[in-house]
């Protein structure tokens, strides 16, 4: 962080210890990853109220000379409409920074012009400093601070500023990468959803038609035998019955796979295939339709198909019930039983694979289950606005 230099006596480190408890207010909101349109909110707030003046705002420029507010703040209530995009241009401090990459003063608005400084002549601003805001060696936005007339601020604002700055900047930074590998992951679970489906292909219409072939043949085989041959049929109809084992197990290796009837019917007819299939009695709520992303039907499906192993298995269940639906914040699937309790989520289980594919999604799995107690498992993905109900 940047320093700045401390006024002599108590007065000045007051002022030093509250900067440095509002820098850490941001910075731990930063830590935590809370998304950026929070810690810009808190932090243009944060810098408003330290440096004692009317109004501060963030604004992200675009290419083409113009720039959106996308943070506000003023200590009265009143503020730039946030989410409204201004053209650059004249001689305001938005535009200074945009040309200079640096910090910007203005100590006397009545010599400026453009665009936001008519809006800054409306609410009475006398002067005002702005920092650029740089992520990763480029010019990303503008943190600017304003006083009203006759309150010119102080020589070291453009410093104090900058520590606020780069805490943006963090948080911008942190996001796209956070974005970047949750886009990447998402790709490489694509990538492999789309190869599972290939592979139930091709064994579909290859290996398993050819037996199918087989068994049609081997029947008809059968029925050419003379009477009397007892040895002959018997065979015939070991390899008969050996082929239509094979048959089952690659039938239920390619089910594993990628499910026919997810891509065939959606999710619902899929789901309740699997309850049909299932040791434990199951209590199926689905309020979801067709049309749902891909990756998350299949999401959706392998986590319920664990879910109702790991009953069967291991928690000595007698009911399982599954509830899915759409709302406002994505699709929500809730798997409970009554079984004993206790699991966990270690290392190697199918339900962390499962939660690693979830989160590949932008949604989170948690799993609560207490001894005694049943499990409960509570799978949540956003979805695209249009597929989310108001």
């Amino acid at each position: 962080m940047r320093r700045w230099r401390t006024p002599a006596g108590g007065a000045g480190l007051r002022a030093l210890a509250d900067e440095q408890a509002a820098l850490r207010r941001v910075a731990t909101l930063v830590a935590r990853g809370v998304p950026p349109e929070e810690v810009f909110a808190a932090v243009i707030e944060e810098a408003g109220r330290l440096l004692s003046v009317e109004f501060a705002g963030l604004g992200r420029y675009a290419p083409a000379g113009e720039i959106t507010i996308v943070a506000a703040w003023g200590r009265t209530g009143q503020h730039i409409p946030v989410g409204r995009q201004w053209s650059l241009g004249g001689r305001d401090l938005a535009t200074l920074v945009f040309e200079t990459g640096r910090a910007a003063r203005i100590d006397r608005y009545t010599d400026t012009s453009g665009q936001l400084t008519e809006l800054a002549h409306e609410a009475g601003v006398g002067s005002g400093v702005a920092a650029p805001v740089i992520v990763e060696d480029h010019l990303w936005g503008v943190m600017a601070t304003y006083s009203r007339f006759g309150r010119p601020l102080p020589p070291d604002v453009e410093a104090r500023l900058a520590s606020f700055t780069e805490l943006v900047a963090v948080a911008i930074a942190n996001a796209d990468s956070r974005a970047e590998l949750v886009a990447s992951r998402a790709r490489i679970v694509a990538a492999g959803d789309e190869a599972r489906r290939r592979i139930e292909r091709d064994l579909h219409d290859g290996i398993q038609q050819r037996l199918v072939g087989l068994g049609l043949e081997l029947r008809m085989a059968q029925g050419l035998v003379p009477a009397g041959s007892g040895e002959l049929a018997e065979a015939l109809s070991a390899v008969g019955r050996g082929v239509a084992g094979v048959f089952e197990e690659l039938r239920e290796i390619a089910h594993g796979i990628h499910p026919a009837i997810l891509s065939e019917g959606g999710l619902e007819p899929a789901l309740r295939a699997l309850g049909r299939r299932s040791a434990v009695a199951v209590e199926l709520v689905v309020g979801v339709g067709r049309g749902l992303p891909a990756a998350v039907e299949v999401a959706a499906y392998f986590v319920v198909s664990e879910a109702l192993a790991n009953a069967a298995k291991h928690a000595r269940a007698s009911l399982v019930r599954v509830e899915l639906a759409v709302g406002p914040g994505g699709l929500r699937l809730v798997v409970v039983d009554d079984g004993v309790g206790g699991a966990v989520l270690s290392a190697g289980g199918g339900l962390v694979g499962l939660g690693d594919r979830v989160a590949a999604l932008g949604g989170g799995l948690t799993v609560s289950s207490p001894v005694g107690g049943g499990t409960r498992l509570v799978v949540e993905v956003p979805l695209p606005a249009d597929l989310t109900s108001a």
